[in-house]
């Protein structure tokens, strides 16, 4: 139902823009409304419930296998511990998403419902973060969500104030970010989306859990994690990942091609460094069914420069053929990243994350976010993989991509609290997809 209506029927006391309305599930079978305290311009709504609620609705608990009334798609009465089915599902867990209205949280959020990412007993909540300008998308999103009639889905909440969107959050996948627009400079697009990601850290900080594992896609994603992590001190620096894994699916892709195989005999593929241009596709270190790549692929030519290119650039190709940058990839990539973290990395092989580069064992400069290979420690955490080779050519991309992240991280000292902002780029490298 609108919120609006509910707000009418329902007598709240206290005087707020738009209530709010809470179906997270109910071990005591009760009907429950929360508000929230009011932010500066936001207003959070869950259109679950019909417009003839106007009190607690009780139910016969003599028998615990009989359903309460529902309202809407949430069943705000629902008792899942009284329901057979549900006894193996697992504690909910609260999933914060930023751009939320976006193309890329649009092919994302209904995988999530699905139980495609965090498995098929794994109850969730989804959070969603907009702007003004997004909102009434936003609502629409969340009216879809409901239509889809997901069983793992138990709550949704739409927001555009960081603080009450990140409450108690377990994950917080930040994809929402200022697109670099015709003439931007690099260091103005830094500095915008580097203020977004500020506020985003401190919230974080102050309001979702103590163990949150956050996911940055907005871009330039590696620098944005950084300013991130930096303004959220209470949160482990080691939970803050940059997504470089749609560039290591790129080059999955490639290889497979070019040996004749299919994709899932390709392992061991490490992106190396910064999402842009500069980023370092390894073939050193990957496999073709176990074999070195330039065992079976020996035109190092190729590999060296066609391969690596192609890798690079993939993404503003893709916006010259399609008219518009990855959405369904992007969002494909998202929950591979998220379930290589949640599940066991299989025996041998690893995959890329761009995280928090201290204590690594590559001797990679220290206090940057750089994409790295890793394997799961499942339930979100990760080691660094220690058995890899490098060779002069792989050391000296890895060099080239790491000066421009020291060069990106000086530019946005004054977000990170390290001093005065000093912009001194190598060129101007673009991000994968930027015209």
């Amino acid at each position: 139902m609108a919120v609006a209506d509910l707000h009418t029927k329902i007598n709240l006391q206290y005087s707020s823009r738009l209530s709010y309305v809470s179906n997270r599930l109910s071990y005591s079978r009760r009907f429950s409304l929360r508000p929230l305290p009011q932010p500066h311009n936001s207003r959070i709504c869950c259109s679950v419930t019909s417009k003839e609620v106007q009190a607690p609705v009780t139910v016969n608990t003599e028998d615990p296998k009989k359903k309460p009334d529902c309202y809407g798609v949430f069943c705000l009465t629902y008792d899942l511990m009284a329901e057979e089915e549900t006894k193996s599902w697992k504690k909910m867990i609260n999933i914060a998403v930023s751009g939320a209205a976006g193309m890329i949280s649009n092919h994302l959020l209904f995988k999530l419902a699905s139980g495609e990412v965090f498995g098929p007993e794994q109850p969730i909540a989804l959070k969603l973060l907009g702007s003004e300008r997004s909102f009434q998308a936003l609502e629409g999103v969340a009216m879809e969500l409901e239509d889809s009639l997901f069983p793992l889905l138990r709550e949704v909440s739409i927001g555009i104030d960081a603080y009450e969107v990140f409450q108690d959050a377990d994950w917080a996948l930040l994809i929402g970010a200022k697109p670099r627009g015709p003439g931007m400079e690099r260091a103005d697009l830094l500095d915008i989306n580097g203020q977004i990601f500020a506020e985003q850290g401190k919230a974080l900080n102050a309001v979702a859990s103590r163990n949150v594992k956050v996911m940055v896609v907005g871009n330039p994603c590696n620098t944005n994690a950084l300013i991130c992590l930096k303004n959220a001190p209470d949160i482990p620096a080691k939970n803050f990942h940059a997504l470089t894994r749609l560039d290591e699916n790129r080059a999955k892709c490639q290889l497979a091609l070019k040996a004749g195989v299919f994709y899932d005999q390709v392992s061991n593929v490490t992106i190396w460094g910064n999402h842009s241009t500069t980023q370092v596709p390894d073939f050193l270190n990957a496999k073709i069914n176990g074999i070195p790549v330039k065992e079976v692929i020996k035109d190092t030519k190729w590999l060296e420069e066609e391969f690596t290119e192609k890798v690079q650039k993939r993404g503003g190709v893709l916006i010259k053929k399609w008219g518009r940058s990855s959405a369904a990839s992007t969002a494909v990539s998202i929950v591979d990243a998220i379930r290589s973290l949640v599940t066991p990395t299989p025996h041998g092989d690893w995959f890329s994350s761009a995280v928090y580069t201290a204590g690594n064992p590559y001797g990679i400069a220290e206090d940057i976010v750089f994409s790295m290979p890793c394997r799961s420690k499942v339930n979100g955490d990760y080691e660094l993989v220690k058995d890899v080779i490098f060779d002069d050519y792989l050391r000296s991309r890895i060099k080239k991509t790491e000066a421009e992240l020291l060069a990106e991280k000086r530019c946005v000292a004054h977000l990170t609290g390290e001093g005065i902002a000093v912009c001194d780029l190598p060129g101007d490298t673009m991000l994968p997809g930027e015209m």
